[in-house]
Order: C-alpha cells, then structure tokens, then sequence
C-alpha cells in the first residue's frame, strides 16, 4: 500500500530526494491515477502537516514542504493543493502557482473553480480565461454562484470592462445591481457594484449619470477616495472644474487618510481602474490651474 512506503519519507532531511519524490507524484496526478481509499490514520497524519504549515509564515519554504508531505500522503486533497497555489499567487508567482490551483480544481471543482476563475481574473489578469471559467462555474449546478463575496456576474463584468467589451460589462455590472436592490433595496447595493456602474457610464461619456451613480457608492462609503477621484474626472470632462477641484481634494484627502477600494485581496493586487498616487498628484495640479485662469 502506499501509505507504508511513503509514511517514513515525510520524515527524511535530505530536500533534493524529497524534491524528486514530491515530482513523481505530479506526474501521476498528470496522467489522473485512480485514487486509493485512505484510512482515517491517513488523514489524520495529512492534517497534521497541515496544521503545522498553517503555523509558518505564508511565504516561508518550510510551510511548502508540510504542504508537500500531506500531499504524499493524499494526493488527491484538493485543499492541500489550493494551499500550495495562494501564496505563490500573492507573490506575483503566477505562472509557478498555476498548476496547484489547476490540481485543486481538478480534484474538486465544485468548491474551487469559481476560485480559479476569480484568481485568474484579478491576478493573473487573464480576462478571456476568466470569461470561460466563470461560465463553466455557472453550469456546474454544484457552485455557488458567489465567490469572495461577490456574485459571478460582478467578475464577469469586470473581465469585460477590461477587455473593452463596455456593452457586455454594462449588462452584467447592471444585473448586480438590478438583483440587488429588487430583493433587498438600494441601499443593500454593494458600494463597488455602483462604482463600477459609474465607471461603465463615465467610459460611455455620460457623465451626469455617472455622477449620480458614484453619488449612490459614496452614500454608503463616505470616504470611497476612488468615487471621488472619478467623479472629478466627469465634472472635468463636463468643464465644470471648481466642482473636480472639489471632489479631487476629497478623494485625495481619503486617499492620504488610506482609504480607497475595499476588497481583502487588493493588499495583494490593484482592482481595475483603482486610484494611483501619481494620477491623483497630476489632476489636482492641472485642476487647480484651470481654476486659476477661468
């Protein structure tokens, strides 16, 4: 059985023998090898690697290797594979974390494909990848249709809005929206669901709707800096400039203060069209000598 050889191997010191163990096993997980039933001794052993790796730093090889010496002994763990892929996706290590997430979702997909799909999007910032993964999590009947406390459809819109499908992201960001305040009221409306309303709006050049809509965003987020940078891009582009000075002295005042697109993973990576220091620094100089001269 594979558990009595493998067992006294987690234990061995010697890293480039266990490299070469823990690399067969990703070719059989290739060539999709029938799994074994395990016992609860097996299981409980596993968990204990994982236990320990939670225990280390996110980054640290020694968290990876516990990860490898639970994957030995159930190679088939989904969640023991998305472990592996997180924080090599936090480290800008995509194309290194990718096969991991591709194992997890193979061996689990109801609980891991919307994951793949969100991961893909927001930071690998494959957009057409993302498309088809986030509609075959939609025809798996067994997913959610939620992941990281968004609706598919809020990231579907976001995919389109940054391979320029307007249209598309329109329809999608709207449905969000549009579900929302049916069931539960406007204010209910997630505060991003409407900034990205605006900016679909603000890219289409109706600027007074945007406005309104980044009014609604910032009426549940009071310092949303990044609300209140675009709606000083509409006033600009409406000419109305004291209105932007206005609005961008807030946004960069909330921007200073640290405030700007909640979402956890945005610690990690920027969300589209998020505020930049440097774009905020450029239109309040070039806000300010227009009010100056007209």
């Amino acid at each position: 059985m594979l558990y009595v050889l493998v067992k006294p191997l987690v234990y061995v010191t010697n890293q480039q023998f266990m490299k070469h163990i823990f690399s067969l096993l990703l070719i059989l997980n290739a060539y999709a090898v029938v799994a074994q039933p395990y016992t609860q001794a097996d299981s409980a052993l596993a968990d204990s690697f994982l236990h320990k790796a939670w225990r280390q730093p996110l980054f640290s090889a020694h968290r990876d290797k516990l990860l490898d010496s639970a994957l030995m002994i159930i190679p088939t763990h989904a969640y023991y594979w998305q472990q592996k892929s997180m924080p090599l996706y936090k480290a800008w290590k995509y194309e290194v974390g990718r096969p991991y997430l591709d194992s997890a979702v193979k061996y689990d997909p109801a609980h891991w494909l919307d994951y793949a799909a969100f991961m893909t999007a927001m930071f690998q910032r494959n957009y057409t990848e993302a498309l088809q993964l986030f509609h075959r999590a939609k025809a798996n009947p067994k997913c959610t249709g939620y992941v990281m406390d968004h609706p598919y459809n809020f990231y579907i819109g976001l995919c389109h809005l940054q391979l320029n499908h307007i249209d598309s992201s329109k329809y999608y960001i709207e449905s969000c929206v549009n579900e929302t305040i049916k069931k539960r009221g406007e204010s209910w409306v997630h505060p991003n669901h409407f900034f990205y309303l605006g900016i679909i709006q603000y890219e289409l050049g109706d600027y007074e709707k945007a406005i309104t809509t980044f009014s609604k965003s910032i009426k549940e987020y009071k310092q949303f800096a990044d609300a209140y940078y675009y709606t000083a891009q509409c006033f600009a582009r409406m000419g109305k400039y004291k209105d932007a000075l206005a609005n961008a002295e807030l946004a960069s005042q909330y921007f200073k203060e640290g405030y700007s697109i909640r979402e956890d993973n945005t610690l990690y990576e920027p969300y589209p069209y998020q505020m930049r220091k440097y774009y905020m620094d450029g239109m309040l100089g070039y806000l300010k000598e227009k009010t100056t001269t007209n």
